[in-house]
Parts: C-alpha cells; structure tokens; sequence
C-alpha cells in the first residue's frame, strides 16, 4: 500500500510572531512540522506495521527551509520524501494543484493523509481541494479508522460534538484530528538514520504552470489588540450576578 503524508512547514505557536511590510510575517522565527500532520505521520506508520510491503512518502509544498520539517517526518517514520518546493507562499489552490501533480508523478496513492488544518491560517482547504484533484473520496476531522479488504472505517466528530461513522473505499483522502493517535516522537537513532533517506526535490513551477499564480492575495495582517480592564462588582451576590451578565452581553458580547 502506497501512503501519502502531507507535511506544512509552520510557525511555532509558541513564538513571538511580528508582522513586517504590512502583510508578511517575521519568518526568522522557530519553525516546526504542523502538529496535526503529527498525527497523521503516526497513522501511516501504524498502517505500515499492519500491512507488509506499505511504503510512507511524505510530501511538502514549501520554502526550502520546508526541508526541517520533511526532515521530521521521515525520522518518524516515513520512508522517502518529496518536496515541491517554492520561494514564496502559495494558497490552497495552488497547493493542492502541486501536491496533486506530485503525487501523480511519483505513481498512484492508495490513501493520502494530513492534518485537518494546518496551525498558521487554519484555512482547511488544502485537503478538499486535493481530494477534488484526484476525484477522491475524503473524510475530515478524522479521530478514529480503520482498515479492512481496501475499505476504511473512519469517525470524524462534527459539529456540537456529534460523531459520523463513514465506510469510505480506497483511494481515499483523510485529515485526521488529534484524537486519533499520539505521536511516536523520533529517538536519537531515528534521527540520524532520517538524514539517509531519500527526499526528492522539484520546482513548483515543473509541475504547475507559471501562468497559475496564487489566487488569494494577504492585504494587511494586524495584530491582536488586547485591551484589559479590572471592573470590581459591587453589591449582593444576585447584584453582582446581574452585573455580570450586563457585562458579558454588552461589553464582551459573548452572550
């Protein structure tokens, strides 16, 4: 079985973010392997134990520095890596037209897997326009699956907690969430065995034409403006429940 991961290559969310020339970020900041596609990482090898002869390519669309977090991801277990690699910041559209090209090049997938978002702009959109690509079946938000006769048992938890359990046949598209696994993180070994393994690097522009160009454009990025007050209730405790509620309706405006 043929198992596609796709990795992003993300700011650290614990890093201070600074916003430069109005609509880029700061990028000399700690960068990382998205959290989620973790996760997804941790699936494929799983799959891989269960299903001898599996192989686990890892797949990125990024600046050349994506090659950290590719790096990440075969030392966790994926076997080879392909990175599609771009000098500046695509969208979705885009990058699922270059995954999607990639991953046809390299030969027919038989499940592809990622995060269901990524942490930086939480667009998720990447995974259905991929799946679009491919004419592919695709479940998201994905905390439980599993694998029978080339068929999937997937749950995928929606909206006001509700769970969907979907019968999906291969090839198929998953973003799975958290929930589904805890990552395996790679030990010292593992890690110096990943800089062996093989990670093929291709233009962008080989695999899109030069003609399709980013069809979203970042205006302006602000950041957050936090304005605290102390506000002391005063009264009984109905007063004061009373206060409180006048507060969070008109002022907090999250009632």
């Amino acid at each position: 079985m043929k198992i596609f991961v796709c990795v992003k290559h993300v700011p650290d969310s614990a890093a201070t973010i600074t916003v430069i020339e109005k609509n880029q970020i700061d990028e000399q900041v700690t960068f990382l392997i998205n959290p989620y596609d973790e996760n997804a990482i941790s699936a494929a090898v799983k799959l891989k134990n269960q299903f001898e002869g599996s192989e686990i390519i890892a797949i990125s669309v990024g600046k050349p520095k994506a090659s950290e977090s590719i790096q990440s991801a075969l030392a966790m277990g994926a076997d080879r890596a392909i990175h599609v690699v771009t000098t500046t910041n695509v969208d979705s559209i885009l990058t699922a037209k270059a995954l999607h090209q990639a991953i046809q090049k390299d030969g027919s997938p038989d499940l592809i897997l990622m995060g269901k978002e990524s942490i930086d702009n939480e667009g998720m959109q990447t995974m259905f326009r991929l799946a679009a690509n491919f004419n592919f079946p695709i479940a998201s938000n994905v905390f439980s699956l599993e694998l029978k006769n080339r068929c999937i048992f997937v749950e995928s938890e929606l909206e006001a907690g509700k769970i969907e359990k979907i019968e999906i046949d291969l090839p198929c598209v998953l973003a799975v969430s958290k929930g589904l696994n805890k990552p395996q993180y790679p030990t010292l070994p593992q890690i110096i065995q990943a800089k062996k393994k093989k990670i093929e690097s291709v233009n962008i522009d080989s695999l899109v034409p030069k003609i399709l160009k980013s069809q979203m454009t970042i205006i302006e990025l602000s950041p957050i403006s936090e304005h605290r007050k102390c506000i002391e209730l005063e009264g009984d405790i109905e007063q004061k429940v009373e206060q409180l509620f006048t507060i969070l309706k008109n002022e907090a405006k999250v009632i």
